[in-house]
């Protein structure tokens, strides 16, 4: 072995043995919001090193602000900790439990629709504990007042506004002047966008001679051609239910509004028999005259085999149809004349019964 070479490794190697031997520290445990700024990454032993918070936070509980390399290779306890300083937010944006918030946050502001900005839209937690720009105002958007149709008018919904102005969201109708209908929005409103709502287009409009329905008639009307938006009524005849509006309007397509319906009566189609109608049990012989008008509705009684008890079963009249209900069996003529207490309408009624 070459004598240069073995007097070589020896050194290295007893350079190396007085290097580890020696124990150090590690770089310092430091935490959020200390100033790390010339700390090193090893420190021999009896190294003392002094800790501070950097800017824009505040020592908590500062005893101490110094740790020092011990001979086991570990830092002294540290009792310093910095906590961020915090900006207080503005009232308008206060929730409960939220008051401020802390150092480098950043507020975005932002504005309803129908509201323009005024100020900066973004503001940042200061070192200082101040926020870097005051909240913005939201000024609502103003529209120029809108042009009334030709052969038109405007009815604003707030008639107390003055000036040549309008906010957001005030609103108004759009009318035209007899015999002319508006074909397009009959109602505006100053837009988010600045804008106001287009107004429509104001043309002439008629409908026809006013149609008859069934079993009904027109009351107070001309038979003839009429205008946009005028009226005529109906009623139906006799025991017949009006369903619908009594009355009709010309609307602004020429058409009529939808035309009401004339219901018919309707006739309990039992000859013997209990019934409960208009809060009372009545024989049906005694209902007369035989009808019962649309919509109204009629118990008829089953008989609970099993219980042994009246059950009452409900049918309503629809435009002229009642169904009397499956499970009633009409008494034959002797039962009914001679033994009436023993029917389903006359004896106990069943838990459910309401009638009673």
């Amino acid at each position: 072995m070459n004598p240069n070479l073995a007097l070589l490794l020896l050194c290295q190697l007893a350079l190396y043995t007085s290097v580890t031997s020696k124990n150090v520290c590690g770089h310092p445990p430091v935490t959020d919001g200390m100033d790390t700024l010339g700390l090193k990454h090893v420190y021999e032993i009896g190294k003392e090193v002094t800790l501070a918070c950097e800017r824009g936070y505040t020592p908590v509980k500062a005893k101490t602000a110094s740790i020092t390399c011990s001979a086991s290779g570990e830092w002294t306890k540290l009792d310093l900790v910095c906590s961020p300083k915090m900006c207080p937010l503005p009232k308008p944006m206060q929730k409960p439990g939220m008051i401020d918030v802390p150092f480098k946050s950043v507020l975005n502001y932002t504005c309803d629709d129908g509201y323009v900005m005024i100020g900066a839209n973004e503001s940042v937690c200061l070192h200082d504990g101040t926020l870097s720009a005051p909240p913005p105002m939201c000024k609502a958007v103003s529209c120029a007042l809108p042009q009334a149709p030709k052969h038109g008018k405007i009815v604003y919904d707030n008639k107390k506004f003055t000036g040549d102005e309008i906010q957001y969201g005030q609103s108004w109708t759009y009318e035209c002047l007899p015999p002319r209908a508006p074909i397009g929005n009959e109602r505006g409103s100053c837009l988010a966008s600045g804008n106001v709502t287009e107004p429509p287009v104001c043309k002439e409009v008629s409908c026809s001679i006013p149609p008859t329905i069934d079993h009904g008639i027109i009351t107070f009307a001309v038979m003839r051609e009429v205008g946009y938006k005028e009226k005529v009524k109906y009623q139906c005849q006799e025991h017949y239910v009006l369903d619908g509006s009594e009355e009709i309007q010309c609307q602004n397509t020429g058409n009529w509004s939808t035309l009401p319906v004339c219901r018919a009566p309707c006739k309990v189609n039992i000859n013997r028999g209990r019934i409960f109608y208009n809060a009372k049990k009545i024989w049906i012989g005694d209902l007369k005259p035989n009808r019962i008008l649309h919509g109204e509705s009629v118990v008829f009684y089953c008989l609970n085999k099993e219980l042994k008890c009246g059950s009452p079963v409900a049918s309503q009249c629809i435009d002229g149809t009642l169904n009397t209900p499956e499970c009633f069996k009409e008494p034959g003529k002797m039962e009914y004349t001679l033994k009436p207490k023993s029917l389903p309408s006359e004896i106990a009624m069943c838990p459910t019964d309401l009638t009673k």
